[in-house]
């Protein structure tokens, strides 16, 4: 089976993943991948921001260790973007950073549904106790909507994040995904399969197979990421993932060059 683009990996530079982008490169062809895309935590306005990024400074820095890895792997197509948070209030900034490179594409994500929690961080798990499961999970895609109708982005990733821990709430979010989708046709972003959710408490690709049919309704195209923090975890889980999007219907996916996508056959 012929896999498709992993949009989605890291590097050191996010300080909690390990391995240069020659060593995903060398691992991506190994697994039979033809295209892949570096998308690392873009910087923010402030470096104190989190601990769980790149510093401004090194913005350059990593898109040079994207490119040495294209001349030393050119029998594979590997493609330059970011994963960026999305906060309100921080459009402006977003815009800088796409200035400030040839970026093939942008994945949009919510971390935060507020300045001082990121709702993934396994170090602050203790805040959801604190904390009603379906008000996290509202404020959580009141934000993602916002990103999806901001025109910032190709991509939304992890389009399910909270339910990362395991912790879901007990009403049902069919409107929260309906919702956040309506804004996706709009904008026409696509959403992403993350294999990682496979790795992670909740043990089911982001997103559920639910908000998958309600995108696959509205004809909201997909891609695929592994989300790899290490190289072995390059396309890992992806036959699973192309199993799950054909099972709902889906027979293409996107991949981007300079910003503009092309729809390939899954």
């Amino acid at each position: 089976m012929s896999l498709p683009a992993d949009l989605h990996m890291h590097t050191p530079l996010c300080r909690h993943a390990v391995g240069e982008p020659v060593d995903y490169a060398r691992q991506a062809l190994a697994a039979g991948l033809r295209e892949i895309g570096f998308s690392d935590h873009s910087p923010m306005a402030r470096d104190d921001f989190d601990n769980w990024r790149m510093y401004d400074r090194q913005l350059d820095e990593y898109v040079a260790k994207v490119r040495t890895a294209q001349k030393e792997f050119p029998q594979l197509t590997i493609r330059l973007g970011l994963e960026v948070d999305f906060l309100p209030g921080h459009e402006d900034w977003i815009w800088k950073l796409a200035a400030r490179h040839p970026w093939d594409y942008f994945i949009g994500s919510v971390h935060y549904i507020s300045d001082g929690w990121d709702i993934d961080n396994p170090a602050k798990l203790s805040e959801w106790k604190k904390r009603d499961a379906f008000e996290v999970w509202s404020a959580y895609f009141d934000r993602l909507t916002q990103a999806a109708e901001s025109n910032l982005f190709e991509i939304i990733g992890h389009a399910d994040l909270p339910k990362k821990f395991g912790i879901r709430p007990a009403q049902d979010c069919t409107p929260l995904y309906e919702k956040f989708l309506n804004a996706a046709v709009k904008s026409g972003c696509a959403i992403e399969l993350n294999t990682a959710g496979l790795r992670k408490e909740c043990r089911e690709i982001y997103p559920s197979r639910e908000l998958l049919n309600l995108a696959f309704d509205r004809h909201v195209p997909i891609t695929f990421g592994s989300d790899a923090h290490a190289p072995e975890e390059v396309g890992m889980n992806f036959s699973d993932a192309v199993a799950l999007a054909r099972s709902v219907g889906f027979t293409e996916t996107l991949k981007f060059k300079q910003r503009q996508p092309e729809s390939v056959w899954l």
